[in-house]
């Protein structure tokens, strides 16, 4: 059998077809066409206030910090096991990471931890719903509204996941999306902030637009702009939302491909493995196929069974390391063990799924999984 690889980007078939309307209308700076269509296809399908393209998760994760208003000093509640962007979004703000550990039989962030590391210094919650599974919103709401903290969920891997009915990213003040190569749907790079407090949205595009109020003479609300706030040149090029506007017209087939493929991995694992810890969904959350993960006994099991794969051409990958443990930011956490945080770290495993993945291969990729 061929190699296997983690991942491979999957095409419509439309989208070198959008990229050339795109070139040809003569408009391929950001906020054009294919930005608007991408902008209100998330609009109207998933009830988001306000939606704008973003070159990045990391990108929309950066502006959530500005609107947010971080200060140095200002703490920012991170699970530890997320990627670095989710912390480092706040710390360019010269905010202070508190890390929060995981559920014992699930990555999200436990959100019966998160009042006892409120300060007065508190300002920001950042749920990140791992694997595109919601975390437990209601709890992390009630907790910000009790404190007046914000909530950013980074909702990177959560693209048409839902918490009790409720679209992931339309429940916090704030939500980040990516569309990178490895998500469901994909324009290589790019991302998307939502902002559902109105009184943020005016601010969000001036913050987009290098801090000018650009949008606004546009719209013709005003007869010039200028310099008016801070910001970034936050936007994608036309070209990079064509891409994605050709992913979203297939948004309901791709998702239902990947869902097929998870179940399938399910079923066969369930019924013949054992060793391995399967995902939980909780009660409240959907899934939406992003990932299948296992977690393994150990961080030798795990070794052994990645070498395993790789001798057999198959491409399965760990994924983040504990963030209170990184060398960047080891010496300013404060102390506190993060167990669950560490065992994702050390037995996590992720599986190859992507689109075109057939139930021959996920049959050879669980085959190697007894040993």
């Amino acid at each position: 059998m061929a190699i296997i690889p983690f991942n491979k980007p999957y095409l419509t078939g439309k989208e070198t077809a959008y990229i050339c309307q795109a070139v040809e209308s003569g408009k391929i700076s950001g906020n054009g066409g294919f930005t608007k269509k991408c902008q209100a296809f998330f609009e109207k399908r998933y009830g988001f206030k306000k939606c704008l393209l973003t070159t990045s998760c990391t990108d929309a994760l950066e502006m959530a910090a500005i609107l947010c208003n971080i200060q140095p000093g200002d703490e920012v509640i991170v699970p530890s096991y997320t990627f670095v962007s989710s912390a480092l979004a706040f710390i360019r703000q010269g905010a202070k990471i508190v890390f929060a550990d995981s559920y014992f039989d699930n990555p999200n962030i436990d959100a019966d931890k998160i009042e006892q590391l409120i300060t007065s210094k508190t300002k920001v919650i950042v749920p990140v719903h791992y694997a595109g599974v919601a975390c437990n919103m209601d709890k992390i709401m009630e907790i910000a509204g009790k404190y007046g903290l914000f909530v950013v969920e980074d909702a990177a891997q959560a693209i048409d996941s839902y918490y009790k009915e409720r679209p992931l990213g339309s429940i916090g003040h704030f939500a980040a999306f990516s569309f990178h190569e490895t998500k469901n749907v994909i324009s290589g790079e790019g991302g998307m902030l939502v902002i559902n407090d109105e009184q943020f949205i005016n601010r969000a595009e001036i913050i987009w637009e290098k801090g000018t109020n650009r949008a606004e003479f546009f719209r013709g609300e005003v007869n010039k702009y200028g310099w008016v706030d801070t910001g970034s040149s936050f936007l994608p090029s036309e070209i990079v939302a064509a891409f994605l506007y050709a992913q979203l017209e297939n948004l309901d087939e791709i998702q239902k491909k990947r869902k097929e493929i998870w179940n399938y991995y399910k079923c066969l694992i369930s019924n013949t493995i054992e060793n391995y810890q399967l995902p939980t969904i909780p009660y409240f959350a959907t899934n939406n196929a992003h990932m299948f993960y296992l977690i393994c006994p150990d961080l030798s099991f795990r070794t052994k069974l990645l070498q395993k794969f790789k001798d057999n051409e198959v491409l399965a990958v760990f994924h983040y390391l504990s963030l209170h443990k990184s060398s960047y930011y080891k010496d300013k956490h404060d102390g506190r063990e993060l167990p669950n945080a560490d065992k994702y770290s050390d037995c996590l495993v992720r599986l190859p799924l992507y689109y075109e993945l057939s139930d021959k291969q996920v049959e050879y990729i669980v085959s190697l999984l007894n040993y």
